[in-house]
């Protein structure tokens, strides 16, 4: 009788946990565990899958509105580091928190691994980082010694600003994995900024496009890829210039591994050429 109690109360606790969930990320990895019913609310670019649309919306991934998460009644807040003094301010409240990091491929990893553990869901949280392994594993020696540049956003005037993946983000673990290296060895973190010159300099050998929403935006393929067919480097001698134009393209989730086959894909041509 005891140990019949015991379960209704911990199934019913189990009922009742409520997620907030401040990050597209953080978002993705809890439908992709199958916890998309224990999300009350996300952000407002929270948009995959489709029913995350109709979750309520807390604020943006800036600025997520601390009265509208306090009057949802969550159980628990994840978010990223970068609202890490609003977990602070939700941790004195009585409220559990769970700061994520998610900007390296390891702690991409560890997120899925951390966030399957919350919602009590391992197995499947496992499952998901085994077949991202798998992936990553699968772009290996397909080019070899390549430079590879990752440049983010819609250029289609490159006497602008260019940001790239510097050397502290998940594209250039990907990039280091499959035996190649990222075009840009710089100190400098995150998404630094280079110009035409700069461009001209490091002389990639293979460039991808990350500009997710492309049609979206107005534009083709073809046209982001037009500015950068007469430049004096490799990869537009070579014609080894692609564009990634898929929404996952940029969200660090478990749709990442979307992106790895995208990326083969594109090494594959590249190895043809």
């Amino acid at each position: 009788m005891k140990i019949v109690l015991w379960l209704i109360l911990a199934l019913s606790v189990y009922a009742q946990e409520r997620i907030i969930a401040l990050s597209p990320s953080i978002n993705e990895t809890l439908y992709a565990l199958g916890a998309g019913d224990q999300v009350v609310a996300n952000t407002e670019y929270c948009n995959y899958p489709p029913e995350a649309k109709n979750k309520p919306k807390v604020g943006g991934y800036f600025s997520p509105s601390l009265e509208k998460i306090l009057s949802l009644n969550p159980t628990t807040v994840i978010l990223q580091e970068n609202n890490a003094a609003l977990a602070e301010k939700l941790t004195r409240l009585g409220i559990r928190t769970a700061v994520i990091r998610i900007d390296t491929y390891p702690s991409i990893r560890r997120s899925i691994l951390t966030i399957g553990r919350i919602v009590r869901k391992e197995g499947k949280a496992h499952a998901i980082v085994s077949e991202l392994d798998q992936k990553l594993r699968a772009l290996r020696g397909i080019v070899r010694n390549q430079k590879i540049l990752m440049v983010f956003g819609h250029n289609t005037d490159l006497s602008k600003s260019i940001y790239v993946s510097g050397q502290n983000l998940y594209f250039d673990d990907l990039i280091k994995e499959s035996g190649n290296t990222n075009a840009l060895q710089s100190r400098r973190k995150g998404q630094p900024v280079l110009n035409l010159e700069n461009i001209i300099a490091l002389n990639p050998d293979m460039i991808i496009l990350l500009a997710p929403n492309t049609k979206e935006q107005g534009l083709t393929k073809e046209a982001l890829i037009a500015p950068w067919r007469h430049l004096p480097i490799n990869a537009a001698k070579e014609g080894k210039i692609y564009v990634e134009d898929q929404p996952y393209s940029s969200n660090p989730s478990p749709r990442l591994g979307l992106f790895l086959e995208d990326m083969r894909g594109y090494m594959i041509d590249a190895a043809r050429r």
